[in-house]
C-alpha cells in the first residue's frame, strides 16, 4: 500500500480542493465547469466530508434536499442565483421551474445514492437527530421513483441520459440514434470553453440531450419523450438506498422490513431482466430491447449485499478480464469494445465515483482486489491531481481540475485503509478530523 506520509499529503490536498469548492451551504463539483449544486455529486462529496468535517457533510445533504420538489423528486441541479445566468447550459431559464423552497432547479433526477451517503455520514459522526430529519425526505425520494418511474418488470426507468450520471455512455448510442434532434448553436455550450472538446460529449450528443429535456419539460416533467431506459446503475443505487434506509429506520425506531423487502425485490428484478453474459445491461423501455454493451454501470450491482453469489463471481471475472481491472483503474467502458475512447467523458475514462461503487462491492468479496484498486486510485490522483476522470490505460488526467468527488472519495479510501496515520476503520466508517492538520483551520467552524 501507499506510504502513510504520501497518503497524508494527498489527504491534505483533497481537503484543500473541498474547501476551495465550498459555497457556504454546499460544494460545487468544479468552480469553472459546474458552478451549481449537483445531486449525486453532493452525496459522494458528503461521504468524503464525513471523514474530516461531518457537520459540513450533513449540511451538504440537507441543502440539497432543501431543493426537493413536493412530489419527492430531488432535481439533478439546484441553481445558485448568485451565479450568472449564462455560466452553465442548460441553465435556469431553460428548465423554468422552482422547488417549493424557491430554489431554481432542473427537472430531471440522478441516481439516488443519497441514503447511502446519509448513513455513512451518521457512521462517521453519529447524529440520530440528523437521520430523523432527513429520513422522510429520503423516503419521499424513493416513493417518487416508485410512483413515477417503475415499469411492469419492477425496474425504474430513466428519462434522460443525464439521469444515469453517465451522460454519453456508448450504452445510450442506440436509443439516442432514434432521437429527432434539431441543430444546437455551438455558442450556447460552455463546457468546451473549459475542457478540450475531444474529452467532452459531441455536438450531436448535446442536441439529443436538449431535445429530450425540452420534450420532458413541455409535459410538465411528467411523461417520457424519446428516451426511456432501465439503467443498471440507477436501479443499483435505488436498491442500495433501500438497504441504507433499513439501517436508518432502525436508528429512528421505525420498521426496517419494508426497505429490506424493496431492496430484495429490486435485486430479483435486475437479475431477471437486466443480466446477461457476465454483466448487467440497460433495457430500452420503448423497444423492449436489452441494450447489450460493455458499460461499467453493469458492474455496480456488486455493491448490493443481496446479489446472488454466482452473479457476483461472474461480475468479478468480467471486471478483471473484460474491463482489465488487473491494471488497477476501472474504465467506464471495456477497453476491448469498439466504442471505447480512453479520454472522452463516459466512453472509457475511469471515474472515481464509479470505481468507488464497484470497490464497495469488492471489499468483502475480494479484499485483495479491492485494496489494489484503492491503492491505484490514490496513486493516480497523487500523480495527476484531482481530475474529473482519468485514462484507465495511461493514468493521465482529463476533464476539469480540482474535481470535488474525486477529492472526497479518495479521502474516504485513504481513511478506510488507515493510510493517513489513523487506524483503519475496520469496516465501520469513522471520522478523521484533527489528523489532516488543516481541519482545525478550515473545518466545521465555517458552519454558523
Amino acid at each position: 500500500m501507499i506510504a502513510g506520509e504520501d497518503a497524508a499529503g494527498i489527504s491534505r490536498a483533497a481537503v484543500r480542493v473541498l474547501v476551495a469548492n465550498w459555497d457556504g451551504g454546499h460544494t460545487v463539483p468544479s468552480r469553472r465547469l459546474y458552478p451549481h449544486q449537483w445531486s449525486w455529486d453532493s452525496a459522494f462529496i458528503a461521504i468524503g466530508n464525513a471523514r474530516w468535517a461531518p457537520r459540513r457533510a450533513r449540511c451538504e445533504l440537507l441543502t440539497l434536499f432543501g431543493a426537493q420538489w413536493r412530489d419527492g423528486r430531488v432535481p439533478h441541479i439546484a441553481f445558485n442565483p448568485e451565479v450568472p445566468m449564462g455560466a452553465y447550459f442548460p441553465g435556469p431559464d431553460f428548465w423554468d421551474v422552482s422547488a417549493p423552497s424557491g430554489t431554481v432547479t432542473s427537472g430531471i433526477v440522478q441516481p439516488p445514492v443519497h441514503a447511502i451517503a446519509a448513513w455513512r455520514v451518521h457512521l462517521a459522526d453519529p447524529d440520530p437527530a440528523f437521520l430523523r430529519r432527513i429520513y422522510p425526505r429520503l423516503v419521499a425520494q424513493q416513493e417518487f421513483l416508485r410512483a413515477n418511474r417503475r415499469n411492469p418488470d419492477g425496474l425504474l426507468s430513466i428519462l434522460h441520459p443525464w439521469e444515469s450520471g453517465m451522460d454519453n455512455s456508448p450504452a445510450w448510442d442506440e436509443p439516442l440514434a432514434a432521437v429527432n434532434a434539431g441543430p444546437l448553436a455551438a455558442a450556447v455550450r460552455r463546457d468546451t470553453a473549459v475542457v478540450n472538446a475531444d474529452e467532452r460529449p459531441t455536438q450531436r450528443d448535446y442536441e439529443c440531450y436538449v431535445e429530450i429535456a425540452r420534450a420532458y419539460r413541455d409535459t410538465g416533467y411528467r411523461r417520457a419523450g424519446e428516451f426511456s431506459v432501465a439503467d443498471p446503475l440507477f436501479n443499483t443505487a435505488y436498491a442500495a438506498a433501500e438497504t441504507s434506509l433499513a439501517k436508518i429506520a432502525i436508528v429512528c425506531g421505525l420498521d426496517p422490513e419494508p426497505h429490506r423487502r424493496e431492496a430484495a425485490a429490486m435485486v430479483r428484478a435486475m437479475a431477471e431482466h437486466l443480466y446477461d453474459d457476465g454483466l448487467f445491461h440497460a433495457k430500452d423501455e420503448l423497444t423492449g430491447k436489452l441494450l447489450r454493451s460493455s458499460s461499467g454501470a453493469g458492474l455496480t450491482p456488486l455493491m448490493l449485499p443481496g446479489l446472488p453469489p454466482r452473479l457476483a463471481d461472474e461480475l468479478i471475472a468480467t471486471a478483471l478480464e473484460r474491463f482489465e481491472l488487473k491494471r488497477g483503474l476501472l474504465p467506464s467502458f471495456a477497453p476491448g469494445a469498439p466504442e471505447f475512447d480512453s479520454a472522452r467523458y463516459w466512453r472509457g475514462p475511469s471515474w472515481i465515483n464509479l470505481a468507488w461503487m464497484v470497490w464497495q462491492g469488492l471489499r468483502h468479496r475480494r479484499p485483495v482486489v479491492a485494496e489494489r484498486m484503492a491503492e491505484t486510485m490514490i496513486r493516480v490522483v497523487g500523480r495527476a491531481g484531482f481530475r474529473e476522470y482519468f485514462d484507465p490505460l495511461t493514468f493521465e488526467g482529463h476533464g476539469c481540475h480540482d474535481f470535488s468527488w474525486s477529492a472526497a472519495l479518495v479521502l474516504d479510501l485513504i481513511a478506510e485503509y488507515g493510510l493517513d496515520g489513523v487506524p483503519a476503520a475496520g469496516g465501520e466508517v469513522g471520522q478523521q478530523r484533527g489528523r489532516l492538520l488543516e481541519a482545525d483551520q478550515i473545518g466545521d467552524h465555517v458552519l454558523a
